[in-house]
């Protein structure tokens, strides 16, 4: 603080370290307010409108890996595998030691379970709201489109 010159000093009566903390530890202990009146019916209509919603496919992780296309990585990172043959892929850092690479690779195979490898593996996510799809007629072909300028000039 005093190295600062831009700091402002702070008066010794204008701060009363124990005054605080009492008034803090006051404010914990206490009750919580009830709500006011015109907020009476406001949180239990906002639970309401919140639905859990269960996962369709009761498929665990552990009965098929998600199927990625392995990119290559900047040169800082790289991947390691959890299972045989190239699956459940991770990716960490590469300047860790040898013993670290392995303890990080031992931890994340012994709850490879708490990690969410698909939409369907989070609890609670409706699939369909994080889908994208671009739904087009069967007659229909993809066209590339020019770029349109955002100002374009007047003449």
């Amino acid at each position: 603080l005093n190295d600062d010159s831009n700091s402002e000093e702070i008066e010794d009566s204008e701060f009363d370290m124990e005054r605080d903390i009492l008034i803090l530890e006051a404010l914990l202990n206490s009750d919580p307010e009830p709500p006011l009146p015109n907020q009476k019916h406001y949180f239990p209509e906002a639970h309401n409108d919140l639905k859990v919603v269960e996962p369709k496919n009761n498929k665990s992780s552990d009965d098929e890996p998600p199927k990625v296309e392995l990119k290559e990585l900047p040169p800082h990172l790289e991947y390691a595998f959890l299972g045989e043959n190239n699956k459940w892929p991770v990716i960490f850092a590469n300047d860790l030691s040898v013993n670290e690479k392995s303890a990080l690779i031992n931890v994340l195979k012994s709850r490879k379970k708490a990690i969410a490898w698909k939409l369907t593996d989070i609890r609670g996510i409706d699939p369909q709201f994080c889908s994208h799809k671009i739904l087009l007629e069967d007659d229909f072909s993809p066209k590339v489109q020019s770029q349109r300028r955002v100002n374009p000039k007047i003449h």
